[in-house]
């Protein structure tokens, strides 16, 4: 079947799919994660068969990282499908109810966006992570992963499809595209397609935008930021900066920079590069860090680097305010973070960052749909849209007007003997 079919049986799957009950969505994501335990082993085998590929082709450690789906990662995913089932249903909630008049009821209630097109880098668990939101919140979904990750991705989502069909969600509801063509193809089908994620870089989201008339929700590089200001807890800062760093160096919630205060550069950098050194991190240097630890030069271009690996460049700021001109500067609105005793400056700093997602004493790692009790995440937006920061089921979902009458007609509204509007706020739900 053709990718225009399978945008199709999509585009139809989420007429259906928006009315399916929130105990079914249930089942049906139960019966995905019984799936994926009782089909480990052959999933883990077709991990294993594209990480050799990727060996030979000599993929980076990075994204060899990021490709691996063994049996704690497996363990992962389910713990966080049995999360979702948990969470509230986003679809039907009543946002705001008005009466305009006696017996004209205006209610605005959330409902899912439609179909939902997810291009995704070389992270078979994303694939899992963004079908299941996708299925919680309402919304047909077709996936694009890395060509490094066929074998798993197709193994993945024929049991996540097969699993969701055998408890009542409709034929078609997940398509996967497996070539780069179909990617082309996809992004001229307006007509099927209501919301294109991209997960990749700055250059490639921009790509995805100016090739299609589909709304794009742009997951961008994370170029993240810790900032140690003069008042900080040394000890803390350490560990911040070790855990953004090394927790999970292939993702886009680790931080690319670090900025010091002046103040307590000299005391503080000799402390953060043993323990960077001990993590085996790469530490490139401007040329006032230089001149108190021995490092490699930092460059321009590295201001604007996401690495994605054991690297890290520091900058001496001299102070709050060059932190925060910096940051806005160079970084990609993604994730940043304060280190400092004094509130007023945590405050200052968290208002001015142009950022998602901004932070006073925690590691830039917590920027993450999971760990916000989301539901997991689709991706991370860094737009100003309806959707920012992690976007998990909350942001899977629209919303529609719904005006309840008896019969009323606009013309009783207009002339010299017009009715009346009350435009009173009620607390009720809409129930028909």
């Amino acid at each position: 079947m053709g990718i225009a079919e399978t945008a199709k049986q999509a585009k139809k799957a989420s007429i259906r799919l928006a009315a399916v009950k929130t105990e079914v969505k249930n089942s049906a994501l139960a019966e995905i994660s019984k799936a994926l335990k009782q089909n480990t082993g052959k999933i883990v085998s077709a991990n294993k068969q594209d990480l050799s590929e990727a060996e030979k082709s000599n993929l980076s450690s990075p994204l060899l990282k990021r490709l691996k789906f063994d049996e704690n990662k497996m363990a992962d995913v389910v713990a966080g499908i049995e999360s979702l089932i948990k969470l509230d249903d986003p679809v039907g909630k009543t946002l705001s109810a008005t009466e305009l008049d006696k017996g004209l009821e205006l209610y605005k209630v959330s409902c899912p966006i439609g179909v939902i097109g997810v291009i995704f880098e070389s992270r078979p668990d994303a694939l899992v992570q963004i079908s299941t939101l996708c299925l919680k919140s309402g919304n047909a979904v077709l996936l694009k992963g890395g060509s490094e990750a066929q074998n798993t991705n197709k193994i993945l989502a024929d049991t996540i499809r097969e699993a969701g069909e055998k408890v009542g969600m409709p034929k078609g509801w997940l398509g996967l595209m497996e070539t780069r063509d179909e990617v082309a193809e996809i992004l001229k089908m307006d007509k099927y397609i209501d919301l294109i994620i991209p997960r990749g870089s700055n250059e490639f989201v921009r790509y995805i935008m100016d090739n299609t008339n589909i709304s794009v929700l742009g997951h961008a590089e994370g170029i993240c930021h810790v900032y140690v200001d003069g008042d900080a807890d040394l000890e803390m800062a350490v560990n911040i900066v070790i855990d953004s760093k090394c927790q999970y160096v292939a993702v886009c919630n680790a931080v690319e920079t670090l900025l010091v205060d002046a103040k307590i550069a000299k005391k503080f950098l000799p402390q953060v590069k043993a323990a960077l050194e001990e993590k085996n991190v790469e530490i490139r240097g401007c040329e006032k860090a230089r001149s108190i630890i021995d490092v490699k030069p930092a460059e321009e271009k590295d201001w604007s680097t996401e690495y994605l690996d054991l690297i890290l460049s520091i900058k001496i700021v001299a102070g709050l305010d060059e932190a925060i001109e910096h940051i806005n500067r160079y970084g990609s609105r993604h994730t940043d973070t304060i280190v400092t005793s004094d509130k007023k400056k945590a405050a200052k700093f968290m208002e001015l960052v142009d950022s998602a997602n901004v932070f006073w004493n925690a590691s830039t790692r917590f920027s993450d749909g999971y760990r916000y009790g989301l539901g997991a995440e689709v991706g991370i937006s860094t737009n100003k849209i309806h959707a920012r920061g992690p976007v998990g089921l909350e942001g899977l979902v629209i919303y529609k007007w719904k005006l309840l009458g008896k019969g009323q007609i606009v013309a009783d509204y207009s002339g010299a003997d017009a009715k009346k509007f009350t435009h009173k706020r009620v607390e009720k739900d809409c129930e028909l």
